[in-house]
């Protein structure tokens, strides 16, 4: 099986940042893969059967924030409601790490893969 993670880093204040909703879904089916929250350290770690999808198939990583921000009293009118990152997981055995460091109106991602 597959596996997708992330950690999320707050820009404002370098803290993990915790409960933030988090959702896959295969773009080309439509399929909801996953829907979890990251953890007390912001991480989120969680295996996805992909065996039978199509290497070519692409996802989305849906990550909510504007509910984190809101929870944190944080004043904007330009909250970032979602970030999504989409690609693609052709090996399904692979690790598939996507991390951010997010601040109300703005994030940083970058990805890694581990065969």
């Amino acid at each position: 099986m597959a596996t997708i993670s992330s950690h999320v880093l707050n820009g404002l204040d370098g803290t993990h940042a915790a409960s933030i909703a988090m959702k896959l879904v295969n773009v080309d089916t439509g399929v909801t893969l996953l829907e979890s929250r990251t953890d007390d350290g912001g991480r989120f770690s969680q295996a996805v059967d992909i065996e039978n999808a199509v290497a070519e198939h692409r996802y989305e990583l849906i990550i909510s924030t504007a509910e984190y921000w809101l929870n944190r009293d944080v004043e904007s009118d330009q909250f970032i409601d979602e970030i999504v990152l989409r690609f693609r997981m052709p090996d399904p055995d692979a690790r598939y790490h996507k991390p951010l460091i997010i601040a109300p109106n703005s994030y940083s991602t970058w990805s890694s893969v581990a065969e």
